[in-house]
């Protein structure tokens, strides 16, 4: 756990999805949809906030929790820095293994939009989700991300030279056959677990939820740059909104799943 805490110490996860604004925008727009009305929603495994404070400028109550002490003083910050402080119930120091702070059912839906791709060993995964569901309320909603050994496969490929020691046929296949990576290169993204795609639906159902929809977080428009989005832009509101109407609506599509950097899991807290 050291070397992922060093690792966020020092990375810019609020600056990453600034600089990749259509996972969070594909996330959110799924999140919105599923949500309660209203209520209290737990952020496990927030980093800075950036999911956090959108709940809580939607008139949610939060409860943030994270890993790394320096990125919880980082959302706690964020929040004063917006005016949001009153819509926060508490941010937290703590392990996605360990909620023992909070009570069952405490939560009336829960997000985990990070721990479960640093835990590289099955039964800190399962102890995880297990959490997550004591804390959920029966009928709540989970939100899950997770990242894929295709993908991952895909990028190794592409710069072997940047993820090492993907850069040879036999430690690939090896990341095949166990879904492990942990980078060769100091401070770099490490201590990493990829699932495959049609493990993890089963994954969450053997844990008690009913599955609801696995989504793309890039999909189709992943590889879009900047100046690709803004002729989109430039053709006018309405052409803008049905474009982004397309992606979210293909970000569902089961055939494309895997060119996704992330995936997100809606299941239901039986």
């Amino acid at each position: 756990m050291n070397k992922i805490i060093d690792y966020y110490n020092q990375f810019d996860e609020w600056g990453r999805l600034d600089r990749e604004p259509l996972e969070f925008k594909v996330n959110w727009h799924y999140i919105r949809r599923f949500l309660p009305e209203s209520g209290h929603i737990l952020d496990n495994g927030a980093g800075p906030g950036k999911y956090a404070m959108e709940l809580a400028k939607c008139g949610y109550d939060v409860t943030l929790t994270d890993l790394t002490p320096r990125l919880v003083e980082m959302a706690r910050d964020k929040a004063v820095e917006l005016r949001l402080t009153e819509r926060f119930k508490g941010f937290y120091t703590a392990n996605a293994m360990d909620l023992n702070r909070f009570a069952p059912e405490q939560f009336d839906a829960s997000l985990m939009l990070g721990p479960l791709y640093h835990l590289q060993q099955l039964d800190d995964r399962s102890r995880a989700v297990k959490e997550l569901f004591r804390v959920t309320k029966s009928g709540g909603v989970v939100f899950v991300a997770f990242m894929t050994r295709i993908r991952h496969l895909m990028t190794s490929l592409a710069h072997p030279q940047s993820w090492k020691p993907n850069d040879n046929i036999d430690d690939i296949q090896t990341f095949l056959e166990t879904g492990l990576f942990n980078h060769s290169d100091e401070g770099r993204f490490t201590g990493a677990y990829y699932f495959n795609i049609e493990d993890i639906r089963p994954f969450m159902e053997l844990h008690g939820f009913e599955s609801v929809k696995l989504i793309g977080s890039s999909g189709i428009a992943g590889s879009l740059k900047q100046e690709q989005f803004d002729y989109w832009r430039c053709c006018g509101d309405e052409v803008y909104t049905k474009i982004m109407d397309l992606i979210y609506k293909s970000a569902e599509n089961v055939n494309i799943l895997g060119v996704s950097s992330h995936l997100l899991y809606i299941g239901k807290r039986k």
